[in-house]
């Protein structure tokens, strides 16, 4: 299959600050891709070299399959760009703002009307048609920017940071919506600082630090070792247990309940541990990881990246 986004050993810099070393994508259509990484990483640089909004210095970028410096205008009509933050035009209502949008891609009049309402119910802004974009929440704000850069039915969507800002209920319509259209081909790449949001959404991963991505794979070996919170009706009764089996653990409140972290070796070791718990005759509450996933593979691509420094 034809990836949607491709990225090959892409670099860009500003002046004699190089923020893009080298990185590379890949992101298939109909999936949704987690581009992660702290502060200064290069997230948004290559986010905006992606978006067509900046010229790379060296590599390749395809959108599409169109390189969006020799077919720009291509690349751009199967692109829908959502930043951080996007201005609107406080007067317009929402329903002008999306029909202005619309417009503004080239439909026709009465297209644009149709487009308009179909945006309304696939950002669930029905409600907020006739409001100044003024007037609208910072939720409802994000919605509005997520219709906006889906006006023109494109393939691929680039998000930075969709979710910043917003409450539980809103992150949670925002996931919906990103997931139907990820079911209708479009493949998204979304970046943000909420791991466990983009857990919850992402079908892959890409991590970036320091100017270049890093291998999944190799992230993943890293992170085979990790912290495991467990909790059982006897807290004696269990670091017993675990000293007996030689588990180094360290006890810890909270507001759920006295529980141990204890360090295990992967899935298979987690397993094992739980096993001889419950056969030792421990009462296990509560077993999970001390970290998800994304959080887990960002750790792990540190301390690959410091091993091998």
């Amino acid at each position: 299959m034809t990836a949607a986004i491709e990225a090959r050993n892409v670099a860009r810099s500003f002046g004699t600050k190089a923020v893009v070393i080298d990185a590379s994508l890949s992101v298939a259509p109909g999936s949704i891709t987690a581009l992660v990484g702290p502060n200064g990483s290069g997230k948004t640089t290559l986010m905006l070299m992606l978006a067509t909004l900046l010229r790379p210095d060296s590599g390749e970028i395809r959108i599409a399959g169109h390189d969006p410096l020799r077919a720009t205008a291509a690349a751009r009509a199967q692109l829908g760009w959502m930043p951080d933050t996007l201005g609107s035009w406080g007067t317009l209502t929402v329903r002008e703002t999306l029909f202005a949008v619309c417009r503004m891609y080239g439909l026709t009049a009465d297209t644009a009307n149709t487009r308009t309402q179909e945006l309304l119910a696939i950002a669930d802004l029905g409600q907020l048609a006739g409001q100044r974009t003024n007037t609208l929440s910072r939720g409802q704000k994000q919605r509005l920017s997520l219709a906006r850069a889906y006006a023109h039915q494109p393939s691929v969507l680039l998000l930075d940071e969709p979710a910043s800002g917003l409450d539980p209920e809103a992150r949670l319509a925002q996931r919906a919506s990103l997931s139907r259209l990820a079911e209708r081909g479009v493949a998204v790449l979304v970046t943000s600082h909420v791991l466990d949001e983009l857990e919850q959404l992402a079908t892959d991963v890409v991590l970036m630090r320091d100017g270049r991505t890093v291998s999944a794979e190799l992230a993943a070996q890293a992170a085979e070792t990790t912290r495991w919170r467990v909790r059982a009706t006897d807290p004696e009764a269990l670091l017993a247990a675990l000293a007996s089996a030689g588990v180094a653990a360290e006890r810890r409140g909270g507001i759920s309940g006295d529980h141990v972290v204890v360090l295990v070796a992967g899935e298979a070791g987690a397993a094992s541990l739980l096993r001889n718990l419950i056969t030792t005759g421990i009462d296990v509450i509560e077993y999970a990881p001390l970290s998800g996933t994304l959080e887990r593979a960002f750790m792990g691509s540190v301390r690959a990246e410091e091993d091998g420094a």
